[in-house]
């Protein structure tokens, strides 16, 4: 049986990153990101990238709200960077 299609985060929100999202699931994913752009900080996403041993491709399509992060990218993306990125619930 496929999948159920889902809309990706950017779609959940009038202006991806900069307004909030119109339900929690894309308001996390939101601010997960946010998160993730402020620790990466001046560095180079490949930088980045390769610290934490995942694809640099990855870090932008959850940068740019293209796809829902997993809880393993979720995981070793804050271990490699020592910073909590997921936001916790949302009202």
């Amino acid at each position: 049986m496929p999948r159920p299609t889902r809309p990706s985060p950017r779609e959940l929100t009038p202006s991806w990153p900069d307004e909030s999202a119109t339900d929690a699931a894309g308001e996390v994913a939101r601010r997960l990101a946010a998160n993730l752009r402020s620790v990466i900080g001046e560095r180079s996403i490949r930088s980045v990238a390769a610290h934490a041993g995942v694809n640099h491709a990855t870090l932008l399509a959850i940068l740019a709200g293209r796809v829902w992060p997993d809880a393993y990218t979720i995981a070793t993306l804050e271990s490699a960077l020592g910073a909590d990125l997921w936001p916790g619930r949302v009202e």
